[in-house]
């Protein structure tokens, strides 16, 4: 009899339980969701540092460039400001230094000037230009415009000059005939026509030139122009004032020959031109351009200057015109004619159709003793112009 169970061989042929290896996880499948997308994969580990970096980055080269361009800009407007304030400081000496000989061109109207009263006034002139010198000294210009400053300094240091040596040429005249004063002081006048140049062309181009290269806009290199009209430094017209003020003494007499001629007065209205005359009464049409035209002449050996020319309506001895139109001749040469004219003279009615009288009186110069030929009276007829 077996001593094996029957049941052994069966369970001989059996499979043993499956095991799950130990410490292994099982994957999880995930069944998609429905058809919407799929989140995005989660940047690679350091990313967020890196673009954190880069941003910081960008915000420092965008500060680095404003600060770059404030600090451009404060030293463009601290440039331009300097420049500015320099060329603020000149214009006032550039004024006052041009100003010597319109002051001096002043003073020759004055009818009581003496000789020794103009060389005063020139030393005085002198000193101020030596005032202005000093004042320029004391600037600091800008490094780019040190020797264009240089210049300015110049510019009065000949002007200073020029009129100390036209006060002593006054001066020393004594017994000279005119025209030899006259060169000589016309000599010594070129030395403010020199001035002129230096300032122009040394000192205002290349300043200006430095501003355009320095950028500098709104700031101009001011001018200084003492010479004006060179007729005034002309050997002519210093002859002439030497002459008339030679023939005054300190105490202000004037001596030699001074006078004035009138010469003659004419009617000009509607294009026609009609000489006046005292022998007989002209008949003189009234237009809106009626004008009366007073020639005379400088009969005396010295230039004159301010003369003054009258002209007076007068109906019965009554006058018609008021106030009385009077003008001044600033400048006559000797043997010279100068032709005033008298227009706009609003006649009043009663001045028409009656015997008028046009008187015209050239006014007394200092010196003068003949007054026989300084004046004239028409007899004149006004009327209305036919048609």
């Amino acid at each position: 009899m077996s001593t094996y169970d029957d049941e052994t061989p069966l369970e001989f042929f059996e499979e043993p339980e499956t095991l799950e290896a130990p410490g292994r996880q099982r994957r999880r499948i995930r069944t998609p969701r429905g058809g919407g997308p799929r989140r995005p994969s989660p940047p690679p580990p350091g990313a967020v540092a890196l673009a954190r970096l880069a941003g910081l980055v960008a915000l420092a080269i965008v500060v680095v460039v404003v600060v770059v361009l404030w600090i451009g800009s404060c030293q463009g407007q601290s440039r331009h400001d300097e420049y500015k304030s320099y060329m603020q400081s000149v214009q006032p000496i550039a004024q006052t230094s041009a100003s010597s000989l319109d002051a001096y061109a002043k003073q020759l109207n004055s009818q009581k000037l003496t000789l020794a009263d103009l060389q005063s006034k020139l030393t005085l002139w002198s000193r101020q230009q030596q005032e202005d010198y000093d004042k320029a000294l004391r600037l600091v210009p800008p490094a780019p415009l040190q020797a264009a400053h240089q210049q300015v300094l110049a510019t009065l240091q000949l002007r200073a000059i020029g009129l100390a040596r036209l006060a002593n040429a006054f001066a020393a005249g004594g017994s000279k005939d005119a025209s030899q004063v006259g060169a000589l002081l016309a000599k010594e006048g070129r030395v403010l026509s020199a001035s002129d140049l230096v300032w122009a062309d040394l000192f205002r181009v290349p300043a200006t030139e430095v501003l355009r290269r320095q950028g500098v806009q709104g700031v101009i290199a001011p001018p200084s122009q003492i010479v004006t009209n060179p007729e005034v430094i002309s050997a002519h017209s210093f002859g002439e004032v030497y002459a008339r003020l030679h023939s005054t003494t300190p105490s202000g007499k004037v001596t030699g020959v001074h006078g004035s001629e009138l010469l003659g007065t004419e009617a000009v209205s509607s294009g026609q031109t009609k000489a006046l005359t005292v022998s007989s009464p002209t008949t003189v049409d009234v237009a809106a351009d009626l004008a009366f035209k007073v020639s005379f002449k400088n009969s005396g050996n010295y230039e004159e200057r301010n003369v003054p020319v009258t002209l007076s309506v007068t109906v019965f001895g009554k006058p018609v015109l008021k106030p009385t139109p009077t003008k001044k001749v600033p400048l006559i040469e000797k043997g010279e004619t100068k032709t005033v004219s008298f227009a706009s003279l609003q006649l009043p009615p009663r001045a028409f159709g009656a015997n008028a009288t046009v008187t015209v009186i050239i006014g007394k110069v200092p010196g003068e003793v003949h007054l026989e030929n300084n004046k004239a009276s028409y007899l004149v007829f006004f009327s209305l112009p036919s048609g």
